[in-house]
């Protein structure tokens, strides 16, 4: 079956979205409706015992990747014999990169599969756990304008989303999962009151962080996602989806006197989720108590099934999602107090150049958004020191969460950020020199208008307001109607447009 992207999917056809995870490898069967939304037609998933092997042995082994082919293989012929033709999204848990020999299993399954798998990055995880949350905030209308922090405990990753008044207003992530805790403490042979405490214990540096990093906020509800405690949901939560900590607290204490043989039994569960259940309400409930909560929400649909639905979403383009990126850069630029309004007027011209010469750059939707992050965030460096405050810039931004971006999108928004004054990319200039080919490019075409526009703007006064694009062969001509005198605009063009004229080939004047 060949891959194909969603966007080559018609109205009523049928697409499927197959994700090999932690300990199961699923598929979900779907037809597109007119609106753009999917509706299930069939779910399927099998376990593999894929982050046991990760965390236990550093590699997958070959006994578990020919498993996840053989379940691959049925799952594909099943849809086939469905009459889904193509698969639109292909994508693995994000811990497959901490695999040794990722790269030798991905071959592995293109080959024998003739699927293409793409691991989840930081930012396409974060994007899955927004189009959760923008779920739950939509079944509960009161979270909206109260303090909602979600949790996604995942297996190698916890991530914390703070909602307030329906908005994203802090991100974080701490290296903590339930199967990489599971294999952590696996040699203590430990059971029961002891299992909890080694857990603990376990976590006692990421718990210490989390608490600090939301020390002064009031959270006034917790909202907790993750494949394990939603399979158990039933045994904790209300009709309503509330859990009240003790009831947590039960529960954990209850599962931690159990074998793994027991946990399957009773709950209904595989081994592979057995194996890190204890973890992950043991580890729910250490955050729910160190924030002081005296319940948690816990959604009532399956966890896997709402994330290959929500997979074959999260790759669009979503004005919401954007709008919380900018709103996250905003955020990280407030906090190193750059003006916002020199920033937002960068913004606003990079973008009205952006669009303008749409037919000369051939840039897409995403490339404009990592622009506008660029323009909001390219002056941070100056809370460091004036001085070089482009190079403080790179090193700011590299070293920060920015909500909804990987860390290659990071990194072309710190380049392009370094790149806003003084020297143009070079082939020697760290980072950059470890970028592919399109990815250089794409870092010069965005730098290169950011000069332009930043040059624009150099009196930090917002003088210029309307702005009209004129090219010829050679020349890029700038009109700035209702200013009478452009010297200093003309003079920063001159020391800025160097890249554009590079990169483009167009001498950049103004009129």
């Amino acid at each position: 079956m060949a891959d194909s992207p969603e966007s080559d999917i018609q109205t009523g056809s049928l697409a499927t979205a197959v994700h090999v995870g932690a300990s199961s490898v699923s598929m979900l069967i779907a037809e597109r409706k007119e609106d753009g939304s999917h509706l299930p037609l069939d779910f399927l998933e099998q376990p593999a015992p894929l982050a046991r092997d990760i965390f236990r042995h550093g590699s997958i082994s070959a006994e578990t990747t020919e498993r996840i082919v053989a379940i691959l293989n049925g799952f594909l012929s099943a849809a086939a014999e469905a009459g889904a033709t193509q698969t639109s999204r292909a994508v693995a848990t994000n811990i497959l990169i901490e695999a040794g020999n990722h790269d030798v299993f991905l071959n592995r399954i293109r080959i024998a599969c003739g699927l293409t798998i793409n691991p989840i990055d930081d930012g396409e995880m974060t994007r899955l756990i927004y189009f959760k949350t923008r779920r739950r905030l939509h079944d509960t209308p009161a979270m909206k304008s109260r303090s909602t922090l979600v949790l996604h405990v995942g297996p190698g990753n916890t991530r914390a989303l703070l909602f307030e008044n329906g908005a994203i207003t802090r991100y974080t992530s701490y290296r903590l999962g339930t199967h990489r805790t599971r294999e952590a403490i696996e040699s203590s042979h430990a059971g029961g009151p002891a299992l909890l405490r080694v857990i603990r214990e376990n976590a006692s540096g990421n718990l210490s962080q989390l608490k600090y990093d939301y020390h002064d906020v009031k959270i006034e509800a917790l909202v907790v996602i993750g494949y394990e405690i939603q399979q158990v949901g039933s045994f904790l939560a209300r009709q309503d989806g509330s859990c009240p900590i003790k009831t947590l607290r039960k529960l954990s204490e209850k599962a931690a006197n159990m074998s793994d043989l027991e946990l399957v039994q009773h709950f209904k569960i595989d081994y592979q989720t057995a194996e890190a259940l204890v973890p992950a309400l043991e580890t729910n409930l250490a955050i729910a108590e160190i924030l002081g909560s005296n319940e948690l929400h816990i959604p009532q649909s399956d966890y896997e099934h709402g994330l290959l639905q929500d997979l074959l979403v999260s790759g669009k383009p979503s004005n919401s999602l954007d709008q919380e990126v900018l709103r996250s850069a905003r955020i990280l630029a407030s906090r190193y107090q750059s003006d916002p309004r020199h920033g937002k007027h960068v913004a606003r011209i990079s973008l009205h150049l952006f669009n303008e010469l749409q037919d000369l750059h051939e840039m897409d939707e995403h490339d404009a958004m990592l622009l506008h992050v660029a323009a909001i965030l390219h002056e941070v460096g100056t809370f460091i020191s004036p001085r070089a405050h482009h190079k403080h810039s790179e090193y700011i931004i590299l070293n920060s969460e920015i909500f909804g971006l990987d860390r290659k999108d990071v990194t072309t928004v710190a380049l392009v950020s370094r790149y806003h004054r003084h020297s143009c990319p070079k082939p020697d200039h760290p980072r950059y020199n470890e970028l592919g080919t399109p990815e250089r490019i794409r870092v010069s075409k965005l730098a290169a208008i950011l000069r332009v526009a930043d040059a624009l703007e150099r009196t930090h006064d917002q003088r210029v307001h309307e702005i009209e694009v004129k090219r010829s062969e050679r020349r890029l001509t700038l009109s700035l109607p209702g200013l009478s005198d452009t010297a200093v605009e003309s003079l920063a063009m001159q020391a800025k447009s160097d890249l554009f004229e590079q990169v483009f080939g167009l001498e950049v004047t103004i009129d």
